[in-house]
């Protein structure tokens, strides 16, 4: 008989093991559908610009409608994941994803379009925010916690490139509408196993942290930023407009802080950010996603305006980036984190891809790909592969159950603004270099690849600054394994489903 309890204990621990990993890869799934939404729809521009006839300055609205409002919302709706329940927070933020998404498809006018792409963003911030919070709160021992973490990063990492692929297959073959229509059948299983498998947490509650004029405030803030980084092409970053809106966003973020520090309840406790790992791994991402991403976007441009591939092989290019990242984050990136830490591990991840940005910058006009994207590739890929696993590791690394939806939500809200900021920067620098060098009598050619070397140069300097600030601000003695030593004593307690069952 005592054999025969100890096998079904068994049986029930290993269904419960595989229910876990189960519900990461449903975590992941709605992840990806959030990454994959926002590069699929820069390959679908010029379709979308076409159909619908929007002017150059309108159409970047498509993108920028999303990325206000998923900028603007991570760092709130990631702490009231915190104080309602991440479930909830992140089943009802597929929802309005989802919809969002058919209502784009649907569309057949710019307004439709720009104001669902807002809705959008606002479901994306949802779904997005809590989800490293889940993570940290399902998987509680650090070696479980790496490897969950590095799945997650592979998500965060590759799907950028398999958005390009997927987004030129979709146009190509069917039209721009399908590149939100696909969204459909992946944001309903996703609900359907979310509701099944994710751990109900209640919550802290509202009283925890029920601070409306913060709230306030932080949106404010976060989304004046994020409309001032992306409109600075357009209006130059010297312009009273650009200097204007973003010393009020300072001002907004920093009554927001002055808030946060005299409030009763504070939306968002400070203490968060006293912590120099995590800190340190914010401002390091900021500066890596400000290169990498400046480097995806421009680096399309390339191919496409200079090289004259179009959308499927600009796609099929960046798929050794893609699998550089599987092979290195699923798996071996999480051994080399247990075993060395997450700076150790971080450092070679950054160099490589300082190295295949530097290497990029040198591609001519008449690029071979094997010889001259190639290594490129390969090296961006194994990069990010090190260097996302580690970032996301050490960024949650303090995180307890009470806010791991915050710091989940910090990670994304930084990860965002360096992209958005990079690409910002980046694509007005490269414009500028690009106009002088045509003022010069320079091929359109050579005026175009002049702008992209000096955007790939600056992006590979970028990364070296984050290469610095890793060497200067995270300890070698800081290592991830102590993580599991800070948590409280119930921070791993069993998800609703498993007590159920027991």
């Amino acid at each position: 008989m005592a054999q025969g309890h100890r096998g079904s204990i068994e049986k029930f621990n290993q269904q419960r093991e595989r229910q876990r990993w189960i519900a990461l890869v449903v975590l992941c799934a709605g992840f990806l559908m959030i990454i994959l939404d926002q590069t699929i729809v820069n390959v679908a521009l010029p379709s979308i610009q076409t159909d619908l006839q929007f002017s150059p300055s309108g159409l970047a609205w498509v993108v920028n409608a999303y990325l206000i409002a998923f900028g603007g919302l991570l760092l709130l709706v990631g702490r009231l994941g915190d104080l309602i329940g991440r479930r909830r927070i992140f089943l009802l933020g597929l929802g309005v994803f989802t919809s969002a998404s058919l209502v784009c498809g649907l569309a057949e006018s710019q307004t439709v379009l720009v104001a669902a792409r807002f809705v959008q963003g606002i479901g994306g911030a949802m779904t997005a925010a809590v989800i490293l919070g889940m993570i940290v709160t399902m998987f509680p021992q650090a070696s479980e916690q790496t490897k969950a973490i590095s799945v997650y990063s592979f998500v965060a990492a590759a799907g950028g490139a398999v958005g390009l692929l997927a987004g030129g297959v979709l146009t190509q073959a069917l039209s721009w509408h399908w590149i939100f229509f696909v969204n459909l059948p992946i944001g309903a299983v996703t609900a359907f196993y979310a509701r099944r498998l994710l751990p109900n947490d209640p919550g802290l509650g509202l009283e925890h942290g029920a601070d409306i004029p913060g709230a306030v405030l932080l949106v404010s803030a976060l989304m004046l930023s994020v409309y001032t980084i992306v409109e600075a092409g357009h209006y130059s970053w010297g312009s009273a407009h650009t200097l204007g809106l973003g010393a009020v966003a300072l001002a907004l973020l920093g009554a927001f802080v002055w808030r946060q520090a005299s409030a009763q309840n504070p939306l968002i406790s400070l203490r968060v950010f006293r912590s120099r790992t995590v800190t340190g791994a914010n401002l390091i991402q900021v500066l890596m996603v400000a290169g990498i991403f400046g480097m995806f976007f421009l680096g399309a441009l390339y191919m496409q305006r200079v090289l004259r591939y179009d959308a499927i092989e600009v796609g099929l290019a960046f798929l050794p980036v893609a699998l550089g990242i599987a092979a290195m984050s699923l798996g071996f990136a999480a051994r080399l984190i247990n075993r060395f830490g997450g700076r150790a591990t971080l450092l070679p991840g950054l160099v490589l891809l300082a190295a295949g940005l530097g290497l990029f910058s040198r591609a001519p006009v008449h690029a071979h790909y094997v010889s001259d994207l190639l290594p490129s590739m390969v090296l961006l890929g194994i990069g990010a592969g090190l260097a996302f696993p580690a970032l996301m590791t050490l960024a949650m690394s303090t995180a307890t159950r009470e806010d791991s939806g915050l710091v989940s939500g910090l990670v994304n809200t930084t990860q965002q603004v360096g992209g958005a900021l990079g690409l910002a920067v980046l694509a007005t620098l490269s414009a500028t270099q690009s106009s002088s060098a045509r003022a010069d009598g320079r091929s359109v050619a050579d005026s175009l690849i002049s702008g992209y070397h000096l955007a790939f140069t600056i992006g590979s300097g970028l990364v070296i600054a984050a290469i610095v600030l890793t060497a200067v601000l995270l300890r070698p003695e800081e290592r991830t394994a102590a993580n599991s030593e800070a948590l409280p004593a119930d921070y791993g307690r069993e998800p609703e489903y498993v007590q159920q069952a027991a």
